[in-house]
């Protein structure tokens, strides 16, 4: 899977396209949200996050439905205090259940088949015992900065998220996967980025084929990711929003998905009043853990939240939240938060604690987790745009 902490590295955003945003009504209206669950006992690897993140973004360094449902809300489970998410994904006649992360940073979709002598433990997919399966036999690997690896061949069959049944969807069936994940919660990967970054070309996300197959009535997800201290949980709701998780108004950003990501532009930013540095680019990455920064960027927060480099991509910072200022995106003109708590991601057997922000060689910045966590997502597809709003009720 593809997790990390935050890393930060330059991508040049440039907009084409800005639609006028969907109205609340409309677009709440169409959602079908998928809710998150909690699991508390989870071993988290940041180091390892942060180089799954540099790698994945590294070349950019220098009629098929169930009744009358057309949108689904999925519930997700809340991992390793707020270290990752995944849902539950049926695949296959009849349906098998996976583990999966959702993933905004990456495009492919991939889990364990019968071939997989690495996958103990995994929930395994067996081919000949789905009769909607459709060999392919085209070969596909994936490899991250860690080194984690996996890799099989292509088939296609039914994906049904949460009602919603996606016929003839490629899926990426795994004859091997490394030690990394292996230890993993997950069975495997969902990508909801643009088709360009498909590991093999031509390949359509399930996000193109709800679309092509008229699954949802809008090409939206919306994206609530829930914290560990507040239950835990979160939803992804395809075909639309849930309005009740947000927070005044939405404001409509610009994507740039020239390199198969949601890239967008930072205004500015700031930890508490003090301004940290001006315009800079950005991705969405619901696969990220942390916010990475970019070098610079992360030495300013740094300084100004009293953070210590550990010269190994993350920060040594105190465990009093009440030491540490909130950090403000300012987005489209409006203002996105980051709590001076959420700045504290993890606490070290010797009474330290680790930061919530990183950093690595990019040059532009990941806004992973952390972030998306104070801030419901819309993510269009078709624009292509995000919308943002701070959660409501934190």
């Amino acid at each position: 899977m593809k997790i990390s902490a935050c890393i930060v590295a330059a991508l040049m955003v440039v907009a084409s396209v800005q639609a006028a945003p969907l109205s609340e009504a409309e677009a709440h209206s169409n959602g079908w949200t998928v809710p998150l669950e909690n699991n508390p006992s989870f071993d988290r690897n940041v180091s390892r996050q942060s180089l799954r993140a540099w790698a994945k973004f590294r070349k950019l360094a220098s009629g098929n439905r169930i009744g009358r449902i057309n949108a689904v809300t999925l519930p997700f489970i809340d991992v390793g205090h707020d270290y990752e998410y995944y849902t539950s994904v049926q695949i296959g006649t009849p349906p098998k259940t996976f583990k999966l992360n959702f993933d905004t940073g990456s495009s492919d979709l991939w889990f364990p088949y019968t071939a997989c002598k690495t996958c103990k433990g995994k929930t395994i997919y067996n081919p000949t015992k789905s009769s909607t399966y459709k060999k392919d036999g085209r070969p596909w690997s994936i490899r991250y900065g860690d080194g984690s690896t996996s890799k099989g061949i292509l088939g296609t069959d039914t994906v049904s998220l949460g009602g919603l049944n996606i016929i003839g969807q490629t899926i990426e069936m795994a004859n091997e996967i490394s030690t990394g994940f292996q230890k993993d919660e997950i069975d495997g990967l969902l990508g909801l980025g643009f088709n360009s970054i498909c590991t093999v070309a031509g390949i359509k996300t399930p996000v193109d084929n709800l679309i092509s197959q008229k699954l949802i009535n809008s090409p939206i997800y919306g994206v609530f990711l829930g914290k560990a201290a507040n239950g835990g949980g979160g939803a992804y709701t395809f075909g639309g929003y849930d309005k009740s998780k947000i927070s005044g108004k939405l404001t409509t950003v610009p994507v740039d998905n020239s390199q198969g990501f949601w890239g967008i532009t930072v205004d500015s930013l700031s930890a508490g009043s003090k301004s940290v540095t001006k315009k800079f680019q950005a991705i969405v990455d619901t696969g990220t853990t942390l916010c990475l920064l970019p070098n610079d960027v992360a030495a300013t927060v740094a300084k100004q939240v009293g953070a210590t480099d550990n010269n190994d991509g993350s920060y040594t910072i105190s465990c009093d939240s009440s030491k540490i200022p909130d950090l403000h995106f300012t987005i489209g003109g409006a203002n996105f938060k980051v709590p001076g708590a959420d700045l504290i991601f993890d606490k070290n057997n010797d009474g330290t604690c680790i930061a919530g922000f990183g950093y690595s060689s990019l040059n532009f910045a990941i806004l992973g987790d952390v972030f998306i966590k104070n801030n419901y997502v819309v993510f269009n597809q078709q624009v292509p745009q995000i919308q943002l709003a701070p959660i409501a009720g934190l």
